[in-house]
């Protein structure tokens, strides 16, 4: 979601050459100029580019209910419709690390997935990617961020929605249960086995003389 703002923030109406149109256009031509130069890997330079499969729609009161204004709940709404469409079951990856890359053969990642998370892991080997932790995110095809950016003027930001969720656990979850403490108190006995212990032991000896020594004590 790419929205523009006046000058004067995100509370004031961007000028009236700045239709969505021109927006439309200005992300297309952004895209296909944006690039990320990447490591050199066996000897051939990489760089990363968007595909060309781009596709820039605007979003007007008729893409959420027909005729009604855009308020802040339908663009979440709205956002989170399509953000929550592609995770698991579009990208193959998955909701837990792996200890060992040959635990992927136990789960059921499609073949495309597994290659880019097989990758990944094969990455994590190299010292010049170590700081990448490639192994370590490699159930998310190496990309340990979030799948979204905000914008802290009109939006919110994980750890306020983080700061919200514990708060609202302490608020919901009941007082722990009263404990017992149990105090002990130890005190030296003494060495040795009992007299009737002591009888026993003698008697899987098999030592005749202590054992009548042990009866004629007792």
């Amino acid at each position: 979601m790419i929205r523009l703002d006046g000058p004067a923030g995100p509370y004031t109406p961007p000028p009236a050459w700045a239709t969505p149109e021109l927006l439309a256009d200005a992300i297309r031509i952004a895209a296909t100029r944006a690039h990320i130069d990447g490591p050199e890997v066996n000897g051939r330079a990489s760089s990363f580019v968007f595909g060309k499969q781009i596709d820039t729609r605007i979003i007007r009161s008729s893409a959420f209910q027909a005729g009604t204004t855009i308020t802040e709940g339908k663009v979440a709404g709205y956002v989170a419709k399509y953000a929550t469409k592609g995770t698991e079951a579009a990208t193959g990856t998955l909701d837990h690390r792996l200890k060992r890359i040959t635990d992927l053969w136990f789960e059921s990642v499609p073949e495309h997935a597994a290659r880019m998370i097989r990758t990944a892991w094969a990455l994590g080997s190299r010292d010049d990617l170590k700081h990448l932790n490639l192994r370590k995110w490699a159930h998310m095809l190496g990309f340990r961020g979030h799948f979204s950016t905000k914008t802290r003027a009109y939006s919110t930001t994980l750890g306020a929605l983080r700061a919200a969720r514990a708060a609202w656990h302490r608020r919901h979850t009941p007082p722990p249960s009263p404990t017992t403490l149990v105090l002990a108190h130890w005190a030296y006995d003494g060495t040795g086995l009992t007299p009737d212990l002591e009888r026993l032991a003698a008697l899987i000896d098999g030592d005749p003389t202590r054992a009548e020594a042990v009866t004629a004590d007792a």
